[in-house]
């Protein structure tokens, strides 16, 4: 069985765009028969990393912070797939910025040149073999999402494991108005989740199932402009 964990980085958890994708994201999984545990990183209340390095250089693999990281990393360290799940801030929510530096300790500190960088890799203990994100952002263009994808994958490459693929959901907040193609869009979420537990990937044409415009480009940059001059009339 596939054991997957998943954190949600939004600062609006249950009630954010990027908990209705993830939702529908790992119920795919679980039919596919993954077991999926899911975390908030507000609720998590996770202290930012200090830059000691007492994961490398004191004790391997341990970090001094007492907060709830400490059970996340026995979890983290069992799961077989982790998967990111955040909106575009800018470039991200404090909280899961946090909690992205507060991976270190699960990095084995040898070294090696990968591809021209120098990377790293996990813990042999760490049996999370690839990585997976899941984003919403507010803006028309799948290109908003430039800067997290970059974070994620270079997360993936740094620890040596798979980057299992990005599932990406521009101009997020305009599903609550388009509701019979939100239903299409969560659909194809879904087998997104089911496909990469099933087969290790995803394909190209549900990821654009789930990226798919609702409006034209011009169209929604008007609207918001419209909505943005109404309201400076309006003070």
């Amino acid at each position: 069985m596939t054991r997957v964990f998943a954190i949600n980085g939004s600062a609006r958890m249950e009630k954010g765009y990027t908990a209705m994708i993830l939702e529908a994201f790992l119920k795919g999984m679980q039919e596919a028969g993954a077991q999926t545990e899911l975390f908030y990183a507000k609720r998590l209340n996770v202290k930012a990393c200090t830059g000691e390095f007492y994961c490398w250089n004191e004790k391997l693999g341990e970090c001094y912070i007492n907060d709830s990281m400490q059970l996340v990393y026995s979890k983290l360290r069992q799961a077989d797939m982790l998967v990111l799940a955040t909106p575009v801030y800018i470039p991200l929510p404090g909280e899961m910025q946090n909690f992205f530096n507060r991976l270190c300790p699960l990095i084995d500190p040898i070294l090696s040149k990968r591809n021209g960088r120098t990377r790293a890799r996990f813990h042999k203990k760490v049996k999370i073999k690839s990585i997976a994100l899941v984003s919403v952002c507010g803006w028309w263009e799948k290109g908003n999402f430039s800067t997290v994808l970059r974070i994620a994958k270079e997360i993936a490459r740094d620890a040596n494991v798979k980057f299992a693929g990005a599932v990406l959901r521009p101009h997020a907040f305009l599903l609550a108005k388009y509701k019979e193609k939100a239903k299409e869009i969560l659909k194809a979420t879904k087998q997104a989740g089911f496909q990469l537990v099933r087969k290790g990937a995803i394909s190209k044409d549900l990821l654009d199932l789930v990226a798919q415009p609702l409006i034209s480009e011009e169209d929604f940059r008007n609207k918001e402009n419209d909505a943005y001059l109404s309201l400076k009339r309006s003070l």
